[in-house]
């Protein structure tokens, strides 16, 4: 089966972590009703910030239905 490809505007890469961390990460992701993918970008968000690092303000993900064409 072919690898799903990434959201529009997100960077895909090959992370490798130790089992045990991934595990914890699974636990505070289902703790946030969140994805293991969302929890990583929110703790590296939280660690950039901690060290005063600035990051561009991200657009707004669409949602809902597109509008119809023609109107």
């Amino acid at each position: 089966m072919p690898p799903k490809p990434s959201a529009p505007g997100k960077k895909a890469f090959p992370l490798r972590l130790d089992p045990a961390l991934y595990a914890a990460l699974e636990r505070a992701a289902a703790a946030d009703l969140r994805s293991v993918n969302a929890e990583v970008e929110v703790l590296l968000r939280e660690a950039l910030a901690r060290r005063g690092i600035k990051l561009a303000v991200a657009e707004p993900v669409k949602r809902g239905r597109p509008p119809k064409s023609g109107e």
